[in-house]
């Protein structure tokens, strides 16, 4: 199995919708159902898709995930926790970054400040891995937020679910997936309440509800499927390359897997590799699915690679090459980057600091990964005696007003000028 080779001028549009139609229909009758029917229908919802057995607890308490945490090895509890706490530390730093501003006017000040949201929902999938490392990622992020409320969703979770929950800090989770776990966490459902965020990557049901819950809950992104660029020359181990691409590849069939350089002798030594080492590979039936949907784009140039990059706006870029540090800034479009053949994306994956949801399909280009920003507002605070009121602020709004044909707007303006 190999990557089929490509130039930089036959390079596809990756662009393309988050949901096809189908799963959004699908999600919609699922979601009208649960805010109808409430936590009633959110269990008929949960057994029919096989989220539950019957009479099965929906929501399990803190109790139950501490009992997880407890009941694993000693090994496995280090990972966890390691892991969160690299996770936190970096999200802190992040929080850091951001604070309150204050510009003084005439007559008073305006300010902003930074307030977390009451309650976060985060979603984990369930299905053919269990994925504790999402569970920290999102509910870890929440926490440093300052969310008082924390609930992780997750179906049939496993106790390693259970036990990144409790690590993470949540308050709860609750037992069901798909696009019915997002409609009770989007509308309320009895036990489960209503909540302001919900975040984490799902199948294409679970994708196609956040869409349309979308307006009423924030939430972070549309995730497809995942994708990975690694952007190469001569000097990169086409071992470490096959080795990345692969763990890319393993996901899912439906991961992307990409090389771009201007090696034709890369590409060859690459695929080679992909075939020896997919030949031991537990997972290669997925794996190969993968390969297939990915490719190696043989450019003509180091801009043309560069630009190939760029245009494709990946979810994770791995930039191996001599003089990285020049090519870096000429790297516009991504969701993570990692740069070196030490910074593998899988570190990133498993908890090395930085968010591992990130944006795919393109949508790189118009936005970030997951962040303590996603579970904060920015309020903004204008504080102006009326006395001390700048009058050339008021005449310009009167102005602005009346070129709108807004009198109203205009005589609340002016009875400022009024003021004592």
């Amino acid at each position: 199995m190999s990557l089929r080779v490509i130039t930089e001028h036959q390079l596809p549009a990756l662009r393309r919708d988050a949901v096809d139609r189908e799963s959004l229909e699908a999600a919609r009758s699922i979601l009208g159902e649960v805010e109808a029917g409430g936590e009633s229908a959110l269990r008929k919802c949960a057994e029919r898709f096989g989220d539950l057995a019957p009479g099965a607890p929906m929501v399990l308490g803190k109790s139950e995930l501490e009992s997880a945490f407890l009941s694993l090895g000693t090994e496995e509890r280090g990972v966890l926790e390691r892991t969160a706490a690299r996770i936190r530390s970096f999200a802190e730093a992040q929080k850091n970054a951001l604070g309150p501003a204050e510009l003084e006017l005439p007559g008073g000040r305006a300010y902003q400040d930074v307030s977390p949201v009451e309650r976060a929902a985060c979603y984990a999938p369930g299905g053919r891995y269990p994925l504790p490392s999402s569970v920290l990622m999102t509910a870890v992020t929440a926490r440093v937020a300052g969310v008082p409320m924390v609930w992780v969703a997750s179906p049939k979770p496993a106790s390693i679910t259970l036990a990144a929950a409790h690590v993470a800090g949540a308050d709860a989770l609750l037992a069901v997936g798909g696009a019915q776990a997002i409609g009770a966490l989007a509308y309320g459902a009895g036990i489960v309440p209503a909540f302001d965020v919900i975040v984490g990557p799902g199948n294409r049901f679970v994708t196609a509800a956040k869409q349309l819950v979308s307006g009423r809950v924030k939430i972070d992104m549309l995730a497809g499927p995942s994708e990975l660029v690694v952007l190469a020359d001569d000097s990169a181990d086409p071992r470490v390359i096959a080795a990345d691409l692969l763990a890319q590849a393993e996901h899912d069939p439906d991961a992307r897997p990409y090389l771009i350089t201007t090696s034709r002798s890369l590409i060859d030594r690459v695929n080679r590799e992909l075939g020896a080492q997919l030949a031991t590979l537990p997972t290669r039936s997925i794996a190969e699915v993968a390969l297939g949907k990915g490719f190696a784009v043989h450019a003509s140039s180091v801009q043309a690679a560069i630009a190939a990059t760029n245009q494709l706006a990946p979810e994770h870029l791995e930039l191996m090459v001599q003089n990285a540090a020049q090519v870096v800034p000429e790297l516009r479009h991504f969701g993570g980057l990692f740069v070196g053949a030490g910074s593998a994306e899988v570190l990133g994956d498993y908890g090395a600091g930085p968010n591992h949801v990130l944006p795919t399909g393109g949508t790189a280009r118009f936005s970030g990964g997951l962040s303590v920003f996603h579970f904060l507002r920015i309020r903004t605070v204008l504080e102006l005696e009326a006395k001390d009121v700048d009058p050339r602020l008021v005449d310009d709004a009167v102005r602005l007003a009346r070129l709108e044909g807004l009198e109203a707007h205009a005589r609340s303006a002016l009875w400022r000028k009024k003021a004592p």
